[in-house]
């Protein structure tokens, strides 16, 4: 059977495709999911139908991809989670829906994806989203994903004192962190509803699973674009230890930040590689495999005080900026505090995390090998860019200075890391942040969007892979530049959203 669209990647951007391309009852639809597909939402696992757990991301899980990348050279390689089962990273992630500021989409307008402006992007926020606490004309009231802040309690002491820091320190607190004016602290919102995380495959693609024209696989991995000349016409795949092909009018790729480059480049798109076994290289070979961005988040630790007992998570405080000329919107953005294990015991620590909502510099991925079941090679290259460690270590530095202020000294017992000694010292302190940072699940830019003038770019602001036909990619590694944001989730269901109506006209 040939199809009229295949689509390789069941996540967040692919469930969202697949759902809406298939409300056309004309178009036949195939999405293929590489991991696990649960028709039955009654039959999915806890760790993936319940948003307190995070087993998912571990790398015992089946759900995961369970990556090797490099994240500093003092750390070197680490594991990196990445979503295997049907919904993708929306189905093990932490359920932040924050969105990217207005700032970020004029900034890739800017960039020559005119299509992609914030007045442009704000509908298809507002399509796929259904609001419960918000309804105004930056919200959607009916769309398939809930969208609630964590209000069932009040704050908890420790949430309070951030909240009341963060104020004395001259930001305001915001009711709406995802509105036309997000300056300042408040709650962060979540498609968690009732303990159960609101995936796009459960949100998006299972009420449309009735229908004749959608078919869902499981358990297919996709190895690499057929051709026709420059005509994408299918795709070759494995399952049950069988290679087989299916053909399809149009081809997008869905697979992620770090899979779709690399089913390009196996499928002889992009830069050249150390071999010549791999299909030939169907246009100009172009620089795009230098533009991975990902958030960093580099934590201050610290006991509390001995009157805290274990306490849950509730309200997930957060930090924001959107003035784009002030120095501190990029070392302070996205400072939060969270619960972490420390040496001490988890009731008796957290954390404040600072994370670099806007990287100067940028990582890579490229091919490891010709085998497409071998993992690329990914690089975040942290902190080499000098701007970027200077930020960090000024964001660091600034949330020590939260901590001393008069909101946390019923709260905090002493700082455990940084000490004092490190934190005072710029080379320490730089060492100290490379050694300990950490990273989020917002790789981005891979195959970024642009212009022909830009080298970088992969797909035109249409999501169609340049110099081939009937090629798109449709996931976060189309963005110009990383969101400033809590997570990537949101911006990925909205491209989904953006990109349905180009796919379907051809």
């Amino acid at each position: 059977m040939k199809y009229d669209v295949v689509i390789v990647g069941g996540g967040a951007a692919g469930s969202v495709l697949a759902s809406r391309l298939a409300e056309d009852t004309n178009m036949s639809v195939l999405l293929l999911e590489a991991g696990k597909d649960y028709p039955d939402p009654e039959n999915l696992p806890d760790e993936i139908k319940y948003g307190g757990t995070r087993f998912a991301e571990s790398p015992d899980s089946e759900h995961n991809w369970a990556l090797r990348g490099t994240i500093t050279e003092e750390q070197g390689e680490i594991h990196v989670a990445q979503g295997k089962v049907i919904g993708g990273g929306s189905s093990i992630n932490g359920q932040a829906m924050q969105r990217g500021l207005p700032e970020d989409f004029d900034d890739w307008s800017a960039r020559g994806n005119t299509e992609w402006s914030y007045d442009k992007v704000l509908p298809f926020y507002r399509k796929m989203e259904r609001d419960l606490d918000i309804h105004d004309d930056f919200h959607g009231t009916d769309g398939p994903i809930p969208v609630r802040r964590r209000q069932s309690a009040a704050p908890s002491t420790i949430q309070k004192a951030f909240l009341d820091a963060c104020m004395k320190d001259g930001y305001p607190a915001v009711e709406d962190t995802n509105g036309p004016n997000p300056t300042g602290v408040g709650v962060a919102p979540t498609n968690n509803l009732g303990g159960v995380r609101m995936s796009a495959a459960l949100a998006h693609l299972s009420p449309m699973r009735h229908r004749l024209n959608l078919t869902v696989r499981g358990e297919v991995y996709v190895q690499k674009v057929l051709f026709e000349g420059r005509k994408a016409v299918g795709v070759e795949a494995i399952s049950g230890g069988e290679v087989f092909q299916v053909f399809a009018d149009r081809v997008v790729l869905s697979a992620g930040s770090i899979r779709s480059p690399q089913l390009l480049m196996l499928s002889g798109i992009g830069p050249g590689t150390s071999w010549n076994s791999l299909a030939s290289v169907l246009r100009k070979r172009r620089a795009w495999d230098q533009s991975l961005f990902n958030h960093l988040s580099a934590h201050i630790n610290y006991k509390l005080a001995l009157h805290f007992g274990r306490f849950g998570r509730r309200n997930d405080m957060l930090l924001r900026t959107n003035n784009v000329v002030d120095e501190r919107e990029e070392r302070v953005r996205g400072i939060r505090t969270r619960y972490h294990t420390s040496d001490v015991p988890p009731e008796r620590s957290a954390r404040l995390s600072c994370t670099l909502g806007r990287p100067k510099g940028t990582g890579f991925v490229r091919l490891a090998s010709a085998d497409a079941s071998v993992q690329p090679t990914f690089n975040y290259q942290y902190l080499q860019h000098p701007d970027d460690i200077r930020r960090v270590r000024e964001g660091i530095r600034m949330g020590a200075r939260l901590l001393e202020s008069d909101a946390y000294k019923d709260v905090i017992d002493y700082r455990i890391s940084p000490t004092d000694e490190i934190l005072n010292n710029d080379d320490a302190l730089d060492l100290w942040i490379r050694q300990t940072v950490g990273t989020a699940r917002h790789v981005s830019g891979t195959c970024k969007m642009g212009p022909d003038s830009d080298p970088m770019t992969v797909v035109d602001q249409h999501c169609r892979v340049k110099g081939v036909e009937g090629l798109w990619v449709a996931d976060a590694s189309v963005c110009p530049h990383i969101p400033r944001s809590g997570g990537l989730h949101p911006t990925a269901l909205m491209i989904g959203e953006r990109v349905v109506d180009w796919v379907a006209a051809g």
